[in-house]
């Protein structure tokens, strides 16, 4: 989808918006009132919806130099939309967070009809827009504005309890876990491609790089449960000071959505507790706890250029796509740079917390890209991350901090 032309496009902002609209709807038959708890992790689901219709509406219907893609001035002055006060309520990079649960919000049903108007207004401009990536850039990225909250949308309800509508279910990883060796030697690192990219993507650039050797795939829980039952987790040399630190504010002692009985484990799932398949990927793991296996076993994580490298160069012997996955990288911005329009989207989190790379099993495959960068702080375990483990081709790997 990122060199998509229009018409392929105006599909994909269509399918989004049912998936969005399908999502909400489940949240509407779970929660009457739709009110959620307030929470670092989540926003209101109502606010949410309108959020993703204001957001597509101000960068194309409301952007007088929707044109111009990436040089876009972003302070162009602009027009009111179809709900004149919708700045006031949906602009995230001025609404602060703890304040949504308090907003005088439209209805459900005004609010769908609000997305209904945007979104025919979204393509009756795409029909007639330029299909150069400059003209094409605002709606590729309303389109992965729009997939990324859908996702979203799928762990907050994970933690309230249910699924959403047509959520596809992890898969299980089968097979003995391999490893993929790479030699010393450059890599080209980032996105040079024609289509569309995330600015924190932009300006590729050569990387010198050790030897090193990478799992095939993700680890399971057939892997990761015996560090938990080895007492991993009372077990300070594993971890690092800041995971340590979780450890004690979490009083954690097993992963997010697990549970030991007397005979075996147990996740959560749809809201109720069933026997975990070991063969899934390890699942609801923050970095913290990718770090402290990786001790555990004498392996550590990889960087996002030795995940980048083994995803493009080895082709279909490295598996991706089963959970996001933690890298040892901080999410920094690559040399020279330059924030694209909605600025928002990577400066203000350029703090030291880690990259992920790859996808989920709740990610559409449109935004399946081997060069996206996600980040998430250190300590989130609502979402759907794990990880696979890494170690220096000739001698051992030194211990992750």
């Amino acid at each position: 989808m990122r060199s998509a032309g229009s018409e392929a496009l105006a599909e994909a902002l269509v399918a989004s918006r049912r998936d969005t609209l399908a999502a909400f709807a489940s949240f509407e038959r779970k929660l009457k009132t739709l009110v959620v708890p307030r929470s670092a992790e989540s926003n209101p689901p109502l606010w949410e919806l309108g959020h993703i219709g204001w957001f597509q509406e101000y960068w194309i219907a409301r952007n007088p130099q929707r044109a111009l893609g990436a040089l876009a001035d972003p302070d162009v002055p602009r027009q009111p939309g179809v709900r004149k006060e919708a700045d006031l309520l949906y602009d995230s990079a001025k609404v602060a967070h703890a304040t949504r649960w308090n907003l005088p919000l439209p209805d459900a049903d005004a609010t769908r009809d609000d997305l209904r108007t945007q979104l025919d207004r979204t393509l009756g401009l795409l029909r007639v827009a330029d299909g150069s990536d400059e003209g094409l850039y605002f709606f590729r990225l309303a389109l992965f504005h729009e997939d990324m909250h859908h996702e979203a949308a799928t762990y907050m309800a994970h933690a309230l309890g249910f699924e959403v509508a047509e959520t596809p279910a992890p898969a299980s990883l089968t097979g003995k876990r391999q490893t993929i060796e790479f030699d010393a030697g450059p890599w080209r690192l980032g996105f040079g491609d024609a289509g569309f990219a995330f600015d924190n993507e932009c300006r590729a650039h050569e990387v010198q790089m050790s030897g090193y050797r990478i799992d095939d795939r993700v680890v399971r829980w057939a892997e990761y449960l015996p560090f938990v039952e080895a007492g991993g987790y009372e077990q300070d040399r594993w971890w690092s000071d800041a995971g340590r630190e979780w450890l004690r504010s979490r009083r954690q002692r097993a992963p997010r959505y697990l549970e030991r009985t007397a005979h075996e484990w147990r996740r959560w799932w749809n809201g109720d507790w069933i026997a975990l398949d070991p063969t899934l990927p390890a699942c609801h793991l923050t970095q913290h706890e990718a770090f402290a296996w990786c001790n555990w076993a004498g392996r550590r994580l990889p960087t996002e250029a030795e995940w980048e490298r083994a995803a493009i160069e080895a082709g279909d012997a490295f598996h991706w796509g089963e959970v996001w996955e933690w890298t040892s990288s901080a999410f920094a911005p690559y040399p020279g740079f330059s924030s694209h329009p909605y600025h928002a989207y990577s400066a203000p989190w350029f703090d030291g917390r880690p990259v992920l790379r790859g996808a989920s099993f709740a990610t559409t495959p449109r935004m399946r890209h081997p060069r996206y960068r996600n980040f998430f702080g250190a300590e989130r375990n609502d979402i759907y991350a794990g990880f696979r483990s890494c170690a220096d081709k000739e001698g051992a790997p030194t211990k992750t901090d």
